[in-house]
């Protein structure tokens, strides 16, 4: 029971920093690019179609809720709301980390709550790397889980306390997508990835990743405030952005990209999957949204955001998610300079 309390009071706590944290305008760098406006779109509003595919899942919308917490009471509470905000919208919903539920059953009513609020969407489990195919399954299981997701989060686990300090991953991360015969997402948590990486993942197998980059929750300032000495602060700004990383990720045109951090409007949702992105997805603005005000209107943001999305759709003249892809963005001076120093083509 105190080990459940401690991982319990832990997870509450990085939901109370991650609302204390929050940044109303993100740093992911959405802003630095710009569609070109076509004044004669020759198409209507409702030939749109946001139907998107995640390998063999249909997607209603391309985007998604992505993975926030469990683990606790108050925890369970949050992801009820979000398996019927998920319900309501038609949006995939991830779990946060399944680890407490897989040393500790009594954990696993909240994190199931997702499911049974969300019967008939998509469900998306979560484990850290570093767990073995067996756990990977059990995930899956708990949540009759239509994806997993798998986390790594070498930054985070450096700057919090009592975090991990081996990352030997890769091998079972290809055991685990191996395995699985459910697609198997590795996704960062906020440091945004490189295409170093992103080759070194394709190589073990992996088909899907969610970049999880800069400029949405910060697990760096997060942890280090729970330091004792708070002295990590110039890890602050590590990482890549979400925007740099669907650059580097243009260069692995292999895999299945889900972007996420710092997605706080419909706009930032069009510019990532014109950078190629399958699914957008959003954490901390939901939960900020949810903590603010409540979960209808929660709900009604999101279904506003789906209609937002349609209207930049029309805009550009493109009918589907497939022709969005290929739009082309203009790039800020300073992502240009990214894309010369680190040879990216785009």
């Amino acid at each position: 029971m105190e080990q459940l309390s401690r991982h319990a009071h832990r997870k509450d706590e990085h939901l109370s920093l991650a609302e204390k944290f929050y940044e109303p305008r993100a740093t992911s760098q959405f802003d630095q690019l710009r569609f070109i406006h076509q004044s004669l779109p020759e198409m209507a509003y409702d030939q749109v179609d946001l139907h998107t595919q995640l390998g063999p899942l249909t997607l209603p919308v391309p985007m998604m809720i992505e993975a926030m917490t469990g683990g606790s009471p108050r925890t369970g509470k949050v992801n009820a709301m979000l398996g019927r905000i998920a319900a309501a919208t038609g949006m995939p919903v991830a779990s946060g980390s399944q680890s407490i539920a897989l040393k500790d059953a009594r954990a696993v009513p909240t994190f199931s709550v997702l499911r049974e609020n969300n019967p008939d969407g998509l469900v998306f489990a979560n484990i850290g790397a570093g767990h073995s195919v067996a756990q990977a399954r059990a995930a899956v299981e708990m949540l009759a889980a239509d994806a997993l997701e798998i986390h790594i989060n070498a930054a985070q686990e450096l700057v919090m306390p009592e975090g991990d300090r081996d990352f030997h991953w890769l091998a079972e991360i290809g055991e685990i997508v191996a395995a699985l015969d459910v697609p198997v997402i590795v996704k960062e948590v906020g440091f945004g990835m490189a295409y170093e990486t992103l080759s070194e993942l394709a190589q073990v197998g992996v088909q899907y990743v969610d970049l999880g980059g800069r400029g949405g929750t910060n697990f760096a300032q997060i942890e280090n405030f729970r330091r004792p000495e708070k002295e990590l602060t110039y890890l602050a700004g590590w990482g890549q952005s979400t925007v740099e990383s669907l650059l580097e990720s243009r260069q692995v045109p292999d895999l299945t990209v889900i972007a996420t951090g710092g997605i706080r409007q419909p706009l930032d949702v069009a510019k990532a999957l014109a950078l190629g992105a399958t699914v957008a997805g959003s954490a901390g603005h939901i939960l900020h949204s949810l903590i603010k005000t409540d979960e209808a209107t929660t709900t009604a943001q999101l279904l506003d955001w789906q209609v937002g999305l349609k209207t930049i759709m029309t805009l550009l003249g493109v009918q589907n998610v497939a022709e969005l892809r290929q739009q082309r963005l203009l790039l800020s001076p300073e992502l240009e300079s990214y894309c010369r120093q680190r040879q990216l083509t785009y």
